[in-house]
């Protein structure tokens, strides 16, 4: 199984920033101070960064119909020429009327809606071309974007009422790409939404990223997340990089950071280390951290009056000085470097972490819930499987499943289609070895598992009764084993957390019917069967296990990742480098010259010494650098050590 790390058409790698100037924020180029924006951008450049995001501040640069401001055009020519002059790139942002908390229209609007009235889509188009058409030529430009995060400022102009239609947005979008392209401009053109459709979150704001994806060059998530969980938190924005392995187009992070109002300065490097690495090693080839720097002296000026912790985002303080989130991004580039990143990719796997096609079709009668806990649940898997140091690729039922993988894993699914049941058996029947975890829903409706034949699936005989469920009552689940599986042994004991609401906190009973029982809960009731299917295997856990995590606080890790590793053991899929440290997470790159690195990223808040697992045809593992031996690891709190492994 193929797994996305697209670079862009030409093969660059991005590393960026978000910027706008300390002196002036959105209205920067009303009070344009060329000194300033020089030192601002040498800053940068001597950490690694090379390539800003900028932008037109849309009721400034466009002050009435058909009409642009000449002195703003002037400030950004001398702009793109100060980037050339310090051998730098930017990317121009077109549609600004969303930015830090507020959004503003052009005066001229008048009401008329972004998408669908065709004066007002015209005079954005005549906006596009005109400045594309100024600056197409201009070495320093990188890239276009049409907007900064327009479905915020769409859903707040709609008053929030329902969703945006999606053949309006796609029809849209393809029209000012459109201007873009007849000027001639050849540059990577993506549209600035932040990566939030359907397919990505389960909800319907109709940026929808396969519509999209026809016309764009490449994905461009912003990730903000808030966890209950640290581990969840650190691979946040790498799942949903995993999610956009749609149409192979390369996926940029667009935005990702935290203002310093929320996190102490050392927390905050370890979260940028966290971010930048793991988003790597999902497939991400280019990075613009939000924003380059503090806006202290812009307190009264909206939206930092009124939105405070905006002002505290950058990379710099208000003053120029580097903060220790700079200091990470130039290690990170350093560690680009010496990798060669450019020529780097991951390698296939043959474990697939299987996507339920209900996160994104609007399937008739359905219920919000039935999206929402797909994320959730995939999510949760992510990242038992990371800690089990399997590299998972995501296969999207909506796509159809590849037929070249050893080990599918399916996580507290309710709902599969029909089809998809099928596709999951018949990969069983061809060898692989298939899994699958109960989950009744969140919700009353319709509460159960939409698993057709489920008894003649797994080898069992549900006892199930109608309209009712079959509530855990306990505290944890204890699953003991009743045979060897993978590296637990027989009598060995995993106990979960349980969690769910009055729905979904409940078990599937079943008695064997031709399968056999792995592993029993506390009362003695089956768990865990293994059914022979073909040359291949079913496997059923009667527990939502992967559900009880992902609503469970500072739940990780949990017992799942011994279970899935165990599966991968089974399978005949054991990953060729591992650490037996769940903390300890372990993923691999390998250059198109046959060399191979691999990652260790610690989630330990103190130092540790990880010693790897080395399969003995796998090689040796060497530091990078000198190139001496490498035993074991050592890690300092929450980080990253990459190392070359060397075949014989």
């Amino acid at each position: 199984m193929k797994r996305n790390a697209a670079k862009l058409p030409d093969g660059s790698v991005w590393i960026g920033v978000n910027y706008w100037s300390r002196t002036g924020g959105p209205l920067m180029w009303r009070d344009y101070r060329p000194a300033v924006i020089d030192e601002e951008l040498r800053v940068m450049r001597d950490h690694g960064i090379t390539l800003t995001r900028s932008f037109f501040y849309w009721p400034d640069f466009m002050p009435a119909e058909n009409t642009l401001d000449d002195k703003l055009l002037a400030h950004y020519d001398d702009f793109l020429d100060r980037h050339h002059a310090l051998g730098m790139t930017t990317i121009p942002t077109f549609i600004v009327g969303h930015m830090s908390g507020q959004n503003w229209d052009p005066a001229w609007r008048d009401g008329r809606d972004i998408f669908s009235d065709p004066s007002f889509v015209a005079q954005q188009e005549w906006y596009v071309r005109e400045l594309t058409a100024r600056w197409k030529d201009h070495p320093a430009v990188a890239g276009w974007l049409l907007t900064n995060e327009i479905p915020i400022y769409a859903h707040w102009q709609s008053r929030g009422i329902g969703t945006v239609d999606a053949a309006a947005v796609t029809a849209w979008a393809k029209t000012l790409i459109d201007a873009i392209r007849s000027t001639g401009a050849r540059q990577p053109v993506s549209v600035g939404d932040g990566a939030w459709g359907v397919e990505i979150t389960g909800a319907d704001n109709g940026f929808r990223v396969r519509d999209l994806a026809e016309l764009i060059d490449f994905h461009g998530p912003h990730v903000y997340r808030m966890e209950t969980d640290e581990v969840r938190q650190h691979l946040g924005a790498a799942f949903v990089c995993e999610l956009l392995d749609i149409a192979g187009k390369p996926v940029i992070m667009e935005e990702f950071g935290l203002t310093s109002d929320y996190v102490s300065e050392e927390n905050a490097a370890h979260y940028y280390r966290q971010i930048l690495h793991n988003t790597l090693l999902a497939g991400a080839t280019g990075w613009m951290p939000w924003n380059n720097t503090d806006y202290d002296e812009l307190w009264n000026q909206e939206p930092y009056s009124h939105h405070p912790f905006e002002m505290h985002f950058g990379l710099t303080d208000d003053q120029g000085r580097p903060k220790e989130q700079l200091r990470e991004v130039k290690r990170f580039t350093d560690v680009l470097a010496a990798v060669d990143i450019a020529r780097l990719h991951r390698p296939d796997t043959r474990i697939a972490l299987v996507v339920s096609s209900f996160l994104e079709k609007r399937y008739p009668f359905t219920q919000p819930e039935d999206a929402s806990s797909v994320f959730a649940h995939t999510r949760q898997a992510y990242v038992a499987a990371r800690e089990a140091d399997l590299p998972v690729g995501v296969a999207r039922e909506a796509d159809g499943l590849p037929d070249d993988c050893a080990l599918y894993l399916l996580p507290s699914a309710k709902q599969l289609t029909a089809p998809g049941w099928r596709q999951l058996r018949a990969r069983a029947e061809a060898g692989a070895t298939v899994y699958a975890s109960y989950f009744t829903g969140e919700h009353g409706v319709q509460r159960g598992p939409w698993w057709p034949k489920l008894d003649e699936t797994f080898g069992v005989v549900k006892k199930l009764r109608y309209g009712l469920t079959d509530p855990i009552t306990d505290d944890e689940v204890r699953l003991t084993f009743q045979r060897d599986f993978g590296a637990i042994r027989a009598g060995e004991k995993l106990v979960f957390a349980v969690a769910g609401t009055e729905n979904s906190r409940s078990y599937l009973p079943v008695e064997p019917a031709g399968a056999e029982v792995v592993a029993t809960d506390a009362h003695g009731r089956p768990a865990l069967l293994s059914y022979a299917v073909g040359s291949g295997r079913m496997v059923l856990c009667t527990y939502p296990v992967e559900h009880m995590a992902a609503i469970t606080p500072r739940v990780n890790p949990e017992p799942t990742h011994r279970l899935y590793a165990a599966l991968a053991a089974e399978a005949g899929v054991t990953p060729e480098v591992t650490v037996d440290d769940p903390r300890v997470l372990v993923g691999r790159m390998e250059h198109e010259d046959g060399r191979a690195f691999v990652w260790f990223v610690s989630q330990h808040a103190e130092p540790v010494t990880a010693v790897p697992v080395v399969a003995a045809s796998a090689g040796t593992l060497h530091a990078l650098g000198d190139g001496a031996p490498l035993p074991a690891v050592e890690l300092p709190p929450f980080g990253v050590v990459v190392a070359e492994l060397r075949t014989a």
